[in-house]
């Protein structure tokens, strides 16, 4: 489930080219503050996959409601009390 998001979430990522010593820019606007930057692409993609996992696991401890992508969400896990 998790990495079914995450590759969902990045399958929406868009990626410009910029004036920088970092030279790409990528960001998955359905994520607030889910951007990376990287001098190639495929280093601005691998950095924005490390975001966007960071971003899931903070969202999570704070219990922020993490949007859905397509048909995929991540929802809080709650521990079973049997």
């Amino acid at each position: 489930m998790l990495s079914e998001y995450i590759e969902e979430a990045l399958k929406r990522a868009h990626y410009e080219f910029i004036e920088d010593e970092e030279s790409f820019y990528g960001e998955i606007k359905e994520l607030p503050g889910v951007w990376a930057t990287g001098q190639t692409l495929e280093e601005c993609r691998e950095n924005l996959r490390g975001v966007l996992e960071e971003w899931i696991v903070l969202s999570l401890r704070r219990g922020i409601p993490i949007p859905k992508i397509g048909d995929f969400t991540i929802c809080e896990f709650q521990e079973l009390n049997i």
